[in-house]
């Protein structure tokens, strides 16, 4: 019995061997960074066209057994109850079809708060008011109610006018700021695109700088319904840079941007397979309405030329002689100058 056992115990572990063990011409060659394995040995051709299926079914299974069997090879780790082996690098490179993402630029703001060394703290979401005596939170409906509570009353400044609402002034501001945080946010995004921003006819009367004022005069001056032709020019002004593309009234006709390789691809795609199609497009409602038109005129010019002909009648010669003769203006003549004689 015991050697009946040990014969069936040798028999599995031989078996297991031949499935491990796997024998080739030349090594295959491995990148076990990107678990990659390429297997350079010719092929068996006879076997191939005897039997595709089965052939290349045991030659991946062999492949794949001799990559795990790399894999084992190298250094583990356990982490929670599960053994892990530890990749090396990759060496093999992988082409690509497009270039890598490049990394984000900063924006403004992130660049003064880097040189700065300001760091990002996460806000807390109820903030205690001394005002109100109470939490209040820091943003939402509820914020918007506290901030009428505190604000029942507003001091009116010695420089402005003491007939002007103040709370009106308070939310035209607030909805400025919005709009400057929302053009700015724009501008970002275009910067971090590369999209250059056309350049428009809008200051700010406090971070205005000279080129932008030179920027508003030149486009606010060709705003007229001759473009600017009949403007006249303050002494000693300057027109802005580089606007000459921008104005209505200018001869230089303004460059197209480079177009991208994939989308010169697809219009030339579009062309060849226009071409290749062969068939015209063909508006059938519209042809149908002309065929039509020109049918109908045709059948109407052919009545009217037939009515007209009936209608016509032959002209008597002899009543139109006759009538000529007893014209009454004749006779009187005539009778006017033997009364004279």
């Amino acid at each position: 019995m015991n050697a009946y056992i040990s014969n069936i115990v040798d028999k599995s572990l031989r078996e297991t061997e031949n499935s491990i063990t796997v024998n080739k011409h030349l090594q295959l060659e491995y990148d076990l960074g990107t678990l990659l394995a390429t297997d350079i040995n010719s092929l068996d051709l006879t076997r191939l066209r005897k039997d595709k299926n089965d052939y290349t079914k045991q030659l991946s299974r062999d492949n794949v057994q001799l990559l795990f069997n790399e894999i084992w090879r190298l250094p583990t780790d356990r982490v929670e109850e599960s053994i892990v082996a530890k990749l090396p690098s990759s060496n093999f490179v992988l082409p690509r079809s497009r270039p890598l993402p490049k990394s984000k630029p900063l924006t403004k703001w992130e660049q003064f708060a880097k040189a700065k060394g300001i760091k990002k703290t996460k806000k807390t979401k109820q903030n205690w008011d001394d005002q109100l005596n109470k939490w209040i939170p820091s943003y939402g409906y509820k914020r918007a109610q506290a901030d009428k509570e505190k604000d029942w009353v507003l001091e009116v400044p010695a420089t402005s006018d003491p007939m002007e609402d103040q709370f009106l002034k308070k939310k035209t501001g607030k909805r400025e700021n919005v709009a400057k945080n929302e053009l700015q946010r724009l501008r970002n995004i275009a910067k971090a695109k590369k999209i250059k921003i056309p350049r428009l006819g809008l200051t700010n009367s406090e971070l205005s700088s000279a080129k932008e004022l030179q920027t508003a005069v030149t486009l606010t001056r060709s705003a007229t319904a001759s473009l600017g032709k009949f403007q006249n020019k303050l002494p000693k002004e300057k027109e802005g840079r580089g606007l000459r593309r921008l104005m209505p009234n200018s001869s230089v006709k303004s460059k197209s941007g480079a177009v991208s390789t994939w989308d010169e691809k697809q219009n030339n795609m579009n062309i060849v397979n226009s071409v290749i199609s062969g068939r015209p497009k063909l508006n059938v409602e519209k042809a149908v309405g002309r065929h039509l038109k020109y049918s109908g005129n045709s059948d109407d010019k052919e009545e009217t030329s037939k009515k007209s002909q009936r209608s016509r009648k032959p002209i008597n010669t002899k009543r139109k002689r006759s009538l000529q003769k007893n014209a009454p203006g004749k006779g009187k003549k005539k009778k006017e100058t033997h009364k004279r004689r």
